[in-house]
């Protein structure tokens, strides 16, 4: 069950004074959030897991600059986790092989066929978007290409978790469907 925000403010706090029970506390309430934050950026298990390693360890270290911060604790639990992996693909964009970079040599972008098709979707998909209704093409904005959780969307658009739910499953089915015509 997760803490309330309080709770994690609590502990942030009394990991800045190097309490490892609070530090310990907090793994276990926050970890898997940021686990996920650490996929979803990662798009690696193996990766995120040493990720999320690293991250608690940067938690730790600046804890106690939690409160000089103007974010809910989550969020800055959840900004530290994300910029630590940002760095690490950075990173690893850094190190490349010969035979990657004979690759790199090539132009990536798409030619003019694939552009025009990818500016065809894209008009299409906006079209189906625009027949949800605002809230239902919000949430499935903020859930498929910012990435919000659930219980973020349900917070945001004040609703129960399990609207949330059907409101975005809901609206997948209507874009499908708007998208087969």
């Amino acid at each position: 069950m997760p803490m309330a925000t309080p709770d994690i403010t609590k502990l942030i706090v009394r990991t800045a004074l190097r309490d490892q029970q609070a530090f310990d506390l907090l793994y276990r309430h926050t970890s898997r959030k940021l686990f996920g934050v650490c996929i979803r950026v990662l798009k690696n298990e193996a990766e995120a897991e040493d990720a999320l390693q690293e991250v608690f360890i940067r938690i730790w270290n600046k804890a106690d600059r939690f409160a000089a911060s103007d974010l809910s604790p989550i969020s800055w639990l959840v900004a530290i986790a994300r910029n630590h992996c940002i760095d690490r693909l950075r990173a690893r964009k850094n190190v490349v092989s010969d035979d990657e970079a004979l690759l790199q040599v090539a132009d990536p972008a798409p030619d003019p066929e694939a552009r025009a098709e990818q500016t065809s979707m894209r008009g299409r998909i906006s079209e189906c978007l625009s027949e949800l209704e605002s809230a239902h093409a919000g949430a499935v904005k903020a859930a498929y290409l910012e990435g919000h959780s659930y219980n973020e969307l349900a917070e945001r658009f004040a609703v129960p978790v399990n609207t949330m739910r059907s409101w975005l499953r809901r609206s997948l089915l209507k874009l499908r469907e708007c998208l087969a015509r």
